[in-house]
């Protein structure tokens, strides 16, 4: 409980270090990225992340769902909203799409990866606990409470989100997390995919200096290059 009651000082922490923090280096080659903010969360809280990236050298957008309150109705359904405008963006650029999900967003990634793969280039999730979304850890109450137990997914469904997707995926995760269990948020290592271990806290990981630099380095490689990161855990 005391890490989940320092999570809003740790994350002033963390936002006041990325911005007095050393200036992004152009390293990106222009093609599109997405960022899904997390549960509760918009536009305004991946603001920093989205300005990092695209002075990084990317084309950055978020994903244009308002505030995060949680999947509505039929998870599946409720998902073909976020594959159409995945869909228009594809098109509109011609180019494969870079998904990030901070926490369920990150779910909504992993996702899309899954569902349309041909469109995207990697996804990179922050804090996102895919193997334990709603079970020893405080983000499935939130999840409940803001949902008014409503819309929640089907066992089929949660293992359906376990599997990793199709696609080059690194997870950032962070032991000292006051929300989300760590252990939860663990990709096994394979020629495609990833865990990167960072200290900082849930609300703060999306703006974290280091993460961010991880973040550009991730996404700055050429397209069918992918490699695992030099800190990614070796299993």
């Amino acid at each position: 409980m005391s890490l989940l009651a320092a999570e809003p000082l740790r994350a002033l922490f963390d936002y006041t270090a990325a911005r007095v923090g050393p200036r992004a280096d152009v390293v990106g080659d222009g093609h599109p990225v997405v960022v899904y903010p997390g549960l509760g969360a918009g536009a305004l809280t991946t603001a920093h992340l989205r300005r990092y990236l695209k002075d990084s050298g990317f084309t950055v957008h978020d994903w244009g769902g308002g505030v995060n309150t949680g999947p509505e109705g039929s998870f599946d359904e409720w998902l073909l909203r976020l594959e159409e405008r995945l869909e228009r963006l594809h098109a509109r650029h011609q180019r494969k799409v870079s998904l990030i999900g901070w926490s369920l967003g990150g779910v909504y990634a992993r996702e899309l990866a899954k569902r349309r793969p041909e469109m995207v280039r990697q996804v990179i999730t922050l804090a996102t606990p895919f193997a334990a979304l709603a079970q020893g850890n405080h983000a499935g109450t939130v999840f409940k409470l803001l949902n008014h137990d409503k819309a929640q997914l089907e066992p089929h469904v949660e293992a359906r989100i376990r599997e990793c997707p199709p696609v080059p995926t690194t997870s950032i995760y962070s032991r000292s997390d006051g929300i989300v269990s760590w252990r939860g948020c663990l990709e096994r290592r394979t020629l495609r995919s990833e865990s990167v271990e960072v200290h900082a806290s849930h609300l703060g990981i999306v703006s974290h200096p280091q993460v961010l630099r991880i973040i550009a380095d991730r996404l700055a490689q050429p397209e069918g290059s992918w490699q695992p990161h030099a800190m990614a855990r070796s299993r």
